[in-house]
C-alpha cells in the first residue's frame, strides 16, 4: 500500500518538475526578451506559474490514480492483470509525454510570432486548412521541430518509464515478491481498503486542479504578476493555456446573425461616434488634444460600487451618495450594461459593451486586446492603482486588470487573515483605508494618479461590520456609503480635494429593490456621479448613456484622443446618445425615441408592442439593436 502511494506522489511531482523546468527553458530560448530581468524575476516567474503547474499536474495524475486504485484490488491476485495494467501505464505515459512535448515545442516556436501563450489557434488553422497552415514552414524548420518534439518526448518518457523513475508501478506486491507477501495482503478487505484510500487520494486532486476551495476557479490570471508581458507569458503553463482556450472555444462570428454585414454596418455606423466634439467642459482646468493645457490634470478616483441602483437613492440608506449627487455632476439617465461584475468592469474600464451570453473577460486572448481607459491615462502621465477586497482571480479578473495596465493591484491576499471578514473578503472600510495609506504623506505627488477602488461589501450575503439599519441589505449599502463619506473627509483633510476628480458608478444593475425583474428597465438604472474639487460646480446631465461611455467621457474632459474606444461615447459631447444593456440572451436599447427589450430565446420583444405607436417605434429601433449586437460579436471575433 505504501509503495502505491509513493508511485502516486512520484507521478504527480514528476509532472510538476517538468512544468517548472519548462519555464527557464522558454526564457533561455527567448533570452533577448529577458536580458534586463534579474534572477529574482526568473524565480518569480516560477513561483507565480506554480499554481497552473499544480493544476495541470493534477489533471495528468487522475488517470494513473484511477489505475493504481484498480491495481490495488486486481493485480495482487492475477499476474495477467498486472501485465495488462503495466501496458496501460506505458501507453498512457508515452501518449502524455508526446502531447506535452508537442505543446511545449509549439509554444516556443509560435511565441515569436504571436506574443501570447499557446491557445487553440494553430489547431484551428491546421484543421481548417492543413495546406495553408504549413505554407509558412520551411523544411529545416519542420525537421527541427520534429526532432525537438522527439527529444522532449523521450526525455519526459524516461522520467516515468526507465528504472529509477515511475516504473516502480510495475510491481506493487510487498518487496516485489508475491511469495513473501503477508497473507493479509491478499484479503479482500485489505485490498478494498487500499483501493478506497487510493481513490480518496485521486479525488483530492480536485484541489490543485480547481485551485483550492475559494470562490474563483483556476485561470490564467493566477500567473499574471508583472507589467512586462513576457514575464507573465513565461509564467503561464502552455498546456493550461491551451486547455482554457479549448474549453472556451467559440465561433463568435456565427452568433447573433440577424442580417447581412453591409446592412448591419450601415445601421450601426451612426451609433459609433468615438470623437469628443463640442465638449461641454465640467472640469476647472482643461487639457487639449494637442498637448497644451490651461491647468494640471487631476487625480482620478474611480469607485466601482457593488450593486448600487437609482432606486436605492430614494431611501435613507445612502445619504452620502445623495449629497454628492447634489453637490457634483449627476448623470440622471444612466444605465448599467449588464448584470455581472466581470461584464461591468469591462464596460467601465474598456468602454466595451457587455455580452448577453458570455463574458469576454474569461477569454484572456481576446480581453488582452481590448481598449483600455487606464492605458490612455498612463500614456498621459498617470500612475495606475487598483484596490479590491475580494479574490482578484475570480472570473479571470487579475489577468484582465493586469492587461489593462494595472500592475499595482491590491486584493484580499494582501490583507491579514483577520481582516478577511466576509465571504467576499475584506470589507470596504479597510480597503479604502489601505488605499489612503499608500498615498504619499508629504502632500500632492508630481504625477497624477488614477486609482480604482472596487467595493464588495454590498454583495450578498451583506455581511458587514456595521449595524446601523435593521434591513441587512440596506445596512450593507449604508456601510459602503459611510466608507465613501470617510474617504471624502480624508480627501479634504489632506488637501487633495481641490485637485481630485471622484467618479462613483455601480458595477452592474442594482439589487435594490430586490423584487425587480430584469425585464423591468428600472433594474438597470444606476447612478453616475462626478465630484471633487476639480469640477466646476453642481450640474445635472440628462444625456442618455451607459457604463461603456465613462471611458470616452473622462478622456474627452482631459483632451486625450480615444479613437480606439469604438463603442464608447462622450456623454458631454455631441451625440447620438443611447443606452445599450443586456442579460442572458436578451438585450435592450434606450433612446430618445423610446426603449425596447428583445428576448432572443423567444425571438420576440418584451413586452410585445400593442399600440400603433409602439409598433412603429419597435420597427425603427429593433433593427438598430440587432445590428449593434451583431457588430459587437464581429468585433469580438476579430480580437
Amino acid at each position: 500500500m505504501i509503495k502505491g502511494f509513493k508511485v502516486f506522489f512520484r507521478i504527480y511531482l514528476s509532472w510538476l518538475l517538468i512544468f517548472i523546468l519548462q519555464k527557464p527553458l522558454f526564457m533561455l530560448w527567448y533570452h533577448t526578451l529577458y536580458e534586463k530581468d534579474t534572477a529574482i524575476d526568473w524565480l518569480r516567474v516560477i513561483w507565480h506559474g506554480l499554481s497552473l503547474d499544480l493544476s495541470v499536474a493534477g489533471y495528468l495524475t487522475v488517470i494513473p490514480g484511477l489505475l493504481l486504485t484498480a491495481i490495488s484490488i486486481v493485480a495482487p491476485l492475477k499476474e495477467k492483470a498486472e501485465k495488462f495494467f503495466r501496458s496501460i501505464f506505458k501507453g498512457y505515459f508515452l501518449l502524455t509525454a508526446f502531447l506535452i512535448a508537442l505543446i511545449f515545442c509549439l509554444n516556443i516556436g509560435l511565441y515569436e510570432y504571436w506574443q501570447f501563450p499557446l491557445d487553440n489557434t494553430p489547431f484551428f488553422y491546421f484543421l481548417s486548412s492543413p495546406k495553408d497552415a504549413f505554407a509558412s514552414i520551411t523544411i529545416p524548420m519542420l525537421i527541427g521541430g520534429i526532432l525537438a518534439i522527439a527529444l522532449c518526448t523521450a526525455a519526459i518518457s524516461a522520467l516515468f518509464l526507465l528504472p529509477g523513475g515511475g516504473r516502480v508501478y510495475t510491481s506493487l506486491e510487498k518487496d516485489g515478491n508475491s511469495q513473501s507477501a503477508h497473507p493479509d495482503y491478499y484479503a479482500l478487505k485489505h485490498r478494498v481498503k487500499r483501493a478506497v484510500m487510493m481513490l480518496v487520494l485521486t479525488v483530492l486532486l480536485f484541489l490543485p486542479i480547481r485551485g483550492g476551495v475559494t470562490v474563483s476557479t483556476m485561470n490564467m490570471g493566477y500567473a499574471y504578476f508583472s507589467d512586462e508581458a513576457p514575464l507573465n507569458h513565461a509564467a503561464v503553463n502552455p498546456a493550461f493555456s491551451l486547455l482554457e482556450s479549448l474549453s472556451h472555444q467559440e465561433n463568435f462570428k456565427s452568433q447573433y446573425r440577424f442580417m447581412d454585414d453591409q446592412t448591419a454596418q450601415a445601421l450601426v455606423r451612426p451609433m459609433l461616434n468615438t470623437r469628443s466634439d463640442s465638449v461641454m467642459p465640467v472640469l476647472k482646468d482643461r487639457w487639449f488634444s494637442n498637448g497644451t493645457k490651461k491647468g494640471g490634470r487631476p487625480d482620478i478616483y474611480l469607485f466601482i460600487l457593488e450593486s448600487f441602483s437609482r432606486e436605492l437613492m430614494k431611501t435613507a440608506a445612502v445619504p452620502t451618495m445623495n449629497r454628492l449627487a447634489r453637490e457634483g455632476i449627476f448623470f440622471d439617465r444612466f444605465y448599467a450594461n449588464s448584470w455581472r461584475t466581470d461584464r461591468g468592469l469591462v464596460s467601465i474600464l474598456s468602454g466595451y459593451p457587455a455580452q448577453p451570453n458570455m463574458s469576454i473577460m474569461k477569454y484572456s486572448q481576446k480581453a488582452t486586446h481590448l481598449p483600455s481607459l487606464a492605458a490612455h491615462l498612463h500614456d498621459a502621465g498617470y500612475t495606475l492603482h487598483y484596490y479590491y477586497g475580494g479574490d482578484a482571480d475570480f472570473t479571470n479578473m487579475r489577468a484582465y486588470v493586469t492587461s489593462m495596465g494595472f500592475t499595482d493591484l491590491t486584493s484580499d491576499t494582501d490583507f491579514p487573515i483577520k481582516e478577511r471578514l466576509s465571504k467576499w473578503g475584506v470589507p470596504d472600510g479597510p480597503v479604502i483605508e489601505c488605499m489612503q495609506e499608500h498615498y504619499p504623506k508629504e502632500g500632492l505627488q508630481r504625477a497624477p494618479r488614477f486609482t480604482v477602488v472596487q467595493t464588495s461589501s454590498s454583495h450578498e450575503p451583506f455581511d458587514v461590520p456595521w449595524h446601523n439599519l435593521k434591513n441587512p441589505r440596506l445596512n450593507a449599502f449604508n456601510y459602503t456609503d459611510h466608507c465613501i463619506a470617510q474617504f471624502i473627509q480624508w480627501l479634504k483633510a489632506t488637501g487633495r480635494w481641490d485637485h481630485s476628480l471622484v467618479i462613483l458608478c455601480p458595477d452592474h444593475l442594482g439589487c435594490y429593490p430586490e423584487d425587480l425583474s430584469m425585464y423591468d428597465l428600472r433594474h438597470f438604472q444606476i447612478p453616475l456621479i462626478f465630484t471633487g474639487g476639480a469640477i466646476r460646480g453642481p450640474q445635472q446631465v440628462h444625456t442618455l448613456g451607459s457604463q461603456q461611455d465613462i471611458a470616452a467621457t473622462v478622456l474627452g474632459q482631459l483632451g486625450i484622443r480615444h479613437d480606439d474606444l469604438r463603442f464608447s461615447k462622450d456623454l458631454l459631447a455631441s451625440g447620438p446618445h443611447f443606452a445599450f444593456y443586456d442579460f442572458p440572451d436578451a438585450m435592450g436599447l434606450v433612446t430618445e425615441e423610446g426603449n425596447i427589450l428583445y428576448d432572443n430565446s423567444k425571438r420576440a420583444l418584451v413586452p410585445a408592442p400593442r399600440s400603433a405607436r409602439e409598433k412603429e417605434r419597435a420597427k425603427a429601433l429593433l433593427p438598430r439593436l440587432k445590428a449593434y449586437l451583431q457588430v459587437l460579436f464581429d468585433d469580438i471575433d476579430q480580437r
